[in-house]
C-alpha cells in the first residue's frame, strides 16, 4: 500500500507482537483515525498468509513451516513487523471475510459485509444501491435432485463463462439480472430493482447427499426477492440439465454493498491487492 499519508506514531509504542482481546478491547472510530494521518513517503506491504498454519507432522516433530526452507519469508520477518491478532474475540472463529477486514483496520462486528459483495468488488462489478448480490457455486446434482458435488468437479473458468452466458438468458419480472463468472466453479448473481431485500436464506445445504434448500425470505421486505431467486433457480435447473457436472447452482450470502469509509479515505493510502481469488482482492479494494 503506497500513499501520501501515514499514522502518527504513538510515543512509547514499539513493535507490537501480540494483542490479546481478553486483556485489551479497543473500538476506534475510523473518522478519528482519519484525523491522525499525516503525509509520508512510506510504502507498506501487508502479507497475509491465510490458512497457512499447521500441526506437527508427527508427535513432537516440526510443523510444515518449521521443517521448510523459507529464506525469503525469514528475511521479510526479520525486516518487518510480525504479530498475532484475534480478529473478533476469543472463542470466535470468523470467516475469512471478517478476518481480512479486521486486518485492514475495520471492526468486523460494526462493519459487516457479505462475501457476495466482496466477490463483486473483486471482479470489478459495480454494485448499486438497488442491487442484491449472492455468491453462487455451479454444482452437480443426481437424478434424485440431491447434491453430489458442491463444486461441480471444479470446472474451468472458461466453462464457467460459457454457462453464465446461458444463465443470462433467464428473464425475471421487474428486475435486471446479472450472472458473472468469478473463478472456476464460483459465480456472482445480482438482482437489480426496486423494493428488493437481501434477507434471503442460503440454498446451499453445505452437505453432500442433501437437496438444495429453498430460498426462503427472512423478512417481509425480502419476500419478492426470494420469489425471484426461486424463479431463477427453476429456470437455471432446466438450462443446465444437460451440462453435467455443472447441472445446478447453489446460492448463499445474499447481501448489499454497505456504506462505510473506504480504505483510501481512512488511511490516506493508494492501495493495490494481489490475491489468489477475486473475493480476497475485493476485501482489500472495498
Amino acid at each position: 500500500m503506497e500513499g501520501s499519508y501515514g499514522l502518527r506514531p504513538i510515543q512509547g509504542i514499539g513493535h507490537i507482537t501480540e494483542v490479546r482481546s481478553e486483556e485489551v478491547c479497543v473500538n476506534v472510530d475510523l473518522h478519528f483515525i482519519r484525523d491522525l494521518v499525516e503525509p509520508t513517503e512510506s510504502t507498506i506491504v501487508l502479507l497475509v498468509m491465510d490458512g497457512l498454519g499447521g500441526l506437527p507432522m508427527e508427535p513432537g516433530g516440526p510443523t510444515e513451516l518449521e521443517a521448510a526452507n523459507t529464506p525469503n519469508l525469514d528475511d521479510l520477518a526479520a525486516r518487518g513487523i510480525c504479530g498475532l491478532q484475534l480478529p473478533v474475540a476469543p472463542g470466535i472463529t470468523p470467516g475469512s471475510g471478517p478476518a481480512h477486514l479486521a486486518l485492514f483496520g475495520y471492526d468486523p462486528i460494526e462493519y459487516q459485509v457479505g462475501r457476495s459483495v466482496l466477490s463483486a468488488l473483486g471482479i470489478d462489478f459495480e454494485l448499486t444501491s438497488q442491487d442484491v448480490a449472492a455468491r453462487g457455486n455451479f454444482c452437480t446434482v443426481g437424478e434424485d435432485g440431491r447434491v453430489m458435488d458442491r463444486r461441480a468437479g471444479r470446472i474451468s473458468s472458461e466453462k464457467n463463462r460459457e454457462l453464465c452466458a446461458l444463465l443470462r438468458e433467464i428473464k425475471l419480472p421487474d428486475v435486471e439480472l446479472f450472472v458473472e463468472t468469478v473463478e472456476e466453479y464460483r459465480l456472482l448473481l445480482v438482482l437489480r430493482g426496486e423494493g428488493l431485500g437481501p434477507e434471503v436464506a442460503d440454498t446451499d445445504p453445505q452437505e453432500i447427499g442433501e437437496e438444495p434448500l429453498e430460498p426462503k425470505p427472512l423478512s417481509l421486505q425480502a419476500r419478492s426477492t426470494a420469489h425471484l431467486v426461486d424463479m431463477f433457480l427453476e429456470q437455471a435447473r432446466d438450462i443446465l440439465a444437460d451440462h453435467t457436472p455443472a447441472n445446478m447452482v447453489l446460492l448463499r450470502g445474499f447481501s448489499r454493498r454497505p456504506e462505510w469509509p473506504p480504505v483510501g479515505y481512512v488511511f490516506g493510502l493508494r492501495a493495490a491487492a494481489i490475491a489468489a481469488y477475486p473475493s480476497r482482492s475485493g476485501r482489500a479494494v472495498q
